[in-house]
């Protein structure tokens, strides 16, 4: 009684998508900007702004079936915070927000060799630790801030965040009930992370046999932030376009590139490190919204072994338990959100339908009909 009957055909039901891994008030102008100046750039823009192109990042997520997603950082100081209680409270449309606030680091957060005039800035980006007291104040202050979890960046280059930095990191957030992502790429920042009791690595390019073991063991997320090649070219290669010799420079590395993940997401699987999805984008694409983007990450998983089942639920049940939400969303059931999204075709065959989707709501409420539209 009083109910709506909603028509969506022969299409395909799923639970809205997650996508753990955004940073949806930062867009950049593909490679052209990634470099020591895109510090200066991003650090400059003034958190109101950024909170504006988040509401924009977040409508392109959520139009792509995008319900929920973990935000890690690069958003100034709170805009992130801002941009959720927004969404929260229906000032804006976005999918639902978990928030990192500032990403702790070492010195000089992700940007390289700033001049000292723009060094301050780099307080408004980063919580920057140089030891284990500074290591738990910078946890008790997001979480005042209004952080949903903690994201630290463990290795930027040389430099490396200290075992009794992270162990306390994890302890006062842990403590908080506070879950903890770490930005760790190779072999030492990823001991220290899992050593430390982390609960998700981000990217993890390349895993030692020992960290997998342990990450196996305790249950420690891997979030690869992976493309296929046509998703790292868009990001590579400027509006411009490269010389064809350097363009073709490119596309050999990122196959190299594109081997070893492959390589590494079979070895996941094989031990059963759970995985996240998680797109990392960042930049601005030509041809596609934010949203749309971001389901690259879903065939690059495809690419590297898994099916498609398996793909879908890193950005389903996989995601939400990461996040904590499993009660909540991930999947369809009883006494959790309505968060659906219909697809044309069959996403259990072919991943690349996702790139259909004519219709999402969220928690009850249709945010996109294509079907009426017409």
């Amino acid at each position: 009684m009083g109910s709506e009957v909603i028509d969506l055909g022969d299409a395909t039901l799923l639970p809205g998508l997650i996508d753990t891994h955004t940073h949806l008030l930062t867009r950049l102008d593909t490679a052209k900007e990634i470099d020591p100046e895109k510090g200066i750039r991003i650090l400059q823009t003034e958190t109101s702004r950024r909170v504006l192109l988040g509401a924009a990042m977040a409508r392109e997520m959520m139009d792509a079936g995008y319900t929920s997603v973990r935000d890690l950082g690069n958003s100034g100081r709170n805009g992130d915070v801002a941009l959720r209680d927004a969404i929260e409270e229906g000032l804006i449309p976005g999918p639902r927000m978990q928030v990192s606030t500032r990403a702790l680091s070492p010195i000089g957060g992700q940007f390289r060799h700033l001049p000292a005039i723009s060094q301050p800035l780099v307080d408004e980006e980063y919580a920057v630790i140089t030891g284990v007291e500074e290591a738990r104040k910078a946890v008790r202050q997001a979480i005042y801030d209004g952080a949903d979890l903690i994201k630290v960046i463990v290795n930027k280059g040389s430099l490396v965040l200290s075992s009794d930095e992270m162990k306390v990191i994890v302890e006062e957030a842990h403590r908080a009930k506070r879950k903890v992502a770490a930005h760790a790429t190779h072999g030492p920042a990823l001991r220290i992370a899992t050593g430390a009791g982390v609960d998700s690595i981000e990217h993890g390019y390349i895993v030692p046999d020992d960290v997998w073991k342990e990450m196996a063991q305790k249950k420690i997320y891997l979030v690869p932030t992976d493309a296929t090649l046509e998703g790292y070219k868009a990001f590579l290669v400027t509006p411009r376009h490269l010389p064809l010799d350097e363009e073709m420079t490119i596309v050999r590395e990122l196959s190299t590139f594109n081997q070893g993940n492959t390589a590494r997401l079979t070895i996941a699987r094989k031990l059963g490190v759970p995985i996240a999805a998680g797109s990392d984008r960042y930049f601005r694409s030509e041809r596609q919204t934010r949203g749309q983007a971001s389901l690259d990450v879903l065939l690059s998983y495809v690419e590297a072994g898994m099916t498609p089942l398996e793909a879908i639920r890193t950005t389903t049940i996989c995601a939400a338990d990461l996040m904590g939400w499993a009660q909540k969303v991930g999947s369809l059931a009883p006494g959790k959100f309505a968060d659906i999204i219909a697809v044309k075709g069959d996403p259990m065959k072919d991943i690349t339908t996702l790139a259909r989707i004519s219709f999402v709501m969220k928690g009850g409420s249709i945010v996109r009909n294509s079907k009426q539209t017409k």
